[in-house]
């Protein structure tokens, strides 16, 4: 029998006002969860509880906070395998990678349990005697989180955790295709202890999010917005939260360029490309765009490629396979009309293309009933074309060719991106000239454009992101803010810039 979920406000079942069914990608006839939607009024509502909740959570000491999240670590390490094959079900992501997901939360929370003995501020000396100056990370308040589902148990950690570390409240709204595995992780969080209130999860369709999200805005009830997703929604969330002087921490999609130089080891380079060219069936806001490659090298690396993509599994994400179907139809739908970006003037090397059938198989396999599809290589790709402009959020990795370093630095950072990227060179100046030019917020040298660790800012530019960053210490500036105090001690008022000692100088001296 399929899960029954709705959405949990301050600890209790909130009301419904439609049902979505998550299915599960690899057999579409299973339907995994019957979600009950919530309504923009039920959204609006979770903040005001959640602005409620968070007073109380914020006298709670930093350190005590701290130890919650140990225990939300360790909890979840306890539940590793359930969780990876209840996110394997739903979204059709490898076990294997399902577990590296569950992983990542187990690193986050270990990395910020200790954040909670190290939310340090700073005294600072005053050019005023007999006073003292300080400053104080406070929460921000509520923070109101919206992620995809393509990474439905990782990537909400990275808000999630150092939200709550930093004494924040959240409403947390996950993708309504992934809502089994956010249940889960919700329940995960909430037996570590936290208050009713302090973190909830609203399942709603993305018109009721915005317009609920729009109503706490006006009613001052959020104070910091997360998002994960599209840049053209990520767009959007920015208008919105600019209009209340607020800026949103934004991770979105990515046209993420690999180069590869002549110097470069090309097996290696066709291993990353594979990995993070059709890994979670190309899905990752990491995923590989292009392939960039010196033409000296050019037909060698395609043909290596090509032979590596087609000999690469694609089937029963339970299995050992380099990928599974695509998360949902929706997607699959949007993954048909990249395909229609095939130009005359390109070449697809990788020979069958479109949703695997027994009238169009891999091999021996049909794809049953599952969203499978072939990975499509395409050469020839051309600025200026959709497929090198525009992410394609799908199995399909366009390749081009490039003389000098210059040449090549002005196509990766053409389509403007600027999240990940990624150069394979055996030689340190190429690595670091392309450092120095790439616009991206992450670099990989001789490894893949996808992979993250709990401790390494997270974060795009351009089109990827407003500049915001998430994991490491640097998302602490995210979830709080700033405040300075001065104590002045002397017993009479001193004004800055006005008392100020001086002591003056001769600065006509010169030696004899």
């Amino acid at each position: 029998m399929s899960r029954q979920i709705v959405s949990i406000v301050g600890g209790k079942d909130a009301q419904a006002a439609s049902t979505y069914e998550s299915i599960n990608p690899a057999r579409t006839g299973e339907v995994v969860a019957r979600v009950g939607l919530a309504d923009a009024e039920t959204f609006a509502a979770a903040c005001r509880t959640a602005k409620e909740a968070q007073r109380e959570w914020a006298k709670v000491p930093a350190p005590v906070r701290g130890r919650v999240i140990a225990s939300i670590g360790r909890l979840v390490e306890a539940n590793t395998e359930r969780l990876a094959r209840l996110v394997t079900e739903e979204i059709g992501k490898p076990y294997a990678e399902a577990l590296g997901e569950v992983r990542e939360i187990v690193d986050t929370c270990d990395f910020f349990l200790g954040e909670g003995r190290r939310l340090y501020g700073q005294t600072v000396p005053s050019e005023m005697p007999d006073k003292n100056l300080f400053t104080f990370r406070n929460p921000i308040g509520v923070a109101a989180v919206v992620t995809a589902g393509n990474f439905p148990v990782a990537v909400p950690s990275w808000y999630l955790v150092p939200a709550l570390l930093c004494g924040n409240a959240v409403v947390w709204k996950p993708a309504e295709y992934a809502a089994a595995s956010a249940h889960a992780l919700f329940r995960l969080f909430t037996a570590a202890g936290l208050p009713d209130g302090v973190l909830n999860v609203v399942f709603a369709g993305g018109a009721d999010t915005f317009s609920g999200l729009e109503r706490a805005l006006g009613e001052g009830t959020v104070q910091k917005v997360g998002f994960t997703g599209s840049s053209e929604v990520g767009r959007k969330i920015g208008e919105l939260t600019g209009r209340h002087l607020q800026s949103a921490c934004l991770e979105l999609g990515g046209k993420n360029p690999m180069v590869i130089m002549p110097d470069a080891d090309l097996d290696l380079a066709v291993e990353g490309a594979l990995f993070s060219g059709f890994g979670t069936a190309g899905q990752r806001c990491t995923s590989l765009g292009t392939v960039i490659v010196h033409e000296s090298v050019h037909e060698a690396f395609v043909e290596r490629f090509a032979r590596a993509v087609g000999a690469a599994r694609i089937g029963d994400p339970g299995q050992d396979v380099l990928a599974g179907p695509l998360l949902d139809h929706k997607f699959a739908e949007r993954y048909e009309e990249y395909l229609t970006w095939i130009e005359p003037h390109h070449r697809v090397v990788t020979g069958a293309t479109g949703r695997i059938t027994k009238d169009n198989p891999r091999g021996g396999f049909d794809g049953g009933d599952g969203l499978y599809y072939h990975p499509v290589v395409v050469d020839g790709v051309r600025p200026g074309d959709r497929l090198f402009m525009e992410e394609t959020f799908g199995p399909i990795v366009g390749v081009t060719a490039f003389s000098t370093m210059r040449e090549a630095l002005d196509l990766a950072n053409l389509p403007g991106y600027g999240l990940s990227s990624s150069i394979y060179t055996t030689n340190p100046q190429h690595a670091f000239r392309f450092r120095e030019g790439i616009s991206a917020g992450m670099v990989s040298v001789n490894n893949s454009t996808s992979g993250a660790e709990a401790h390494l800012p997270f974060g795009g530019n351009g089109k990827s992101g407003n500049g915001s960053r998430q994991s490491g210490m640097w998302v602490l500036d995210q979830f709080t803010r700033w405040q300075a105090m001065n104590w002045d001690h002397s017993g009479r008022l001193q004004k800055a810039q006005m008392d100020v000692a001086d002591i003056v100088p001769d600065l006509d001296f010169r030696l004899a």
